[in-house]
């Protein structure tokens, strides 16, 4: 019996964390990093989380999207 799954590509990962940091990034002072992880792909890490992210955290950051809201006004 053959047994059918969805493969998720690397690169669709990829696109889904980028979208979830974006959509975050709108609503948020802190920066929004993609991780990459090796058994999940890739994932959406919210700064705030974290204070400071830890060193193997940043190592492993691929692309960051700055926080939209300012409180300088």
């Amino acid at each position: 019996m053959a047994t059918q799954f969805q493969r998720i590509s690397t690169s669709d990962r990829y696109f889904d964390a980028l979208a979830v940091a974006e959509r975050r990034a709108l609503h948020s002072f802190f920066d929004q990093h993609i991780i990459e992880d090796r058994e999940l792909g890739y994932v959406a890490l919210d700064e705030g989380d974290y204070n400071a992210l830890p060193a193997h955290l940043a190592a492993r950051v691929v692309h960051t999207i700055h926080g939209a809201m300012s409180d300088e006004f």
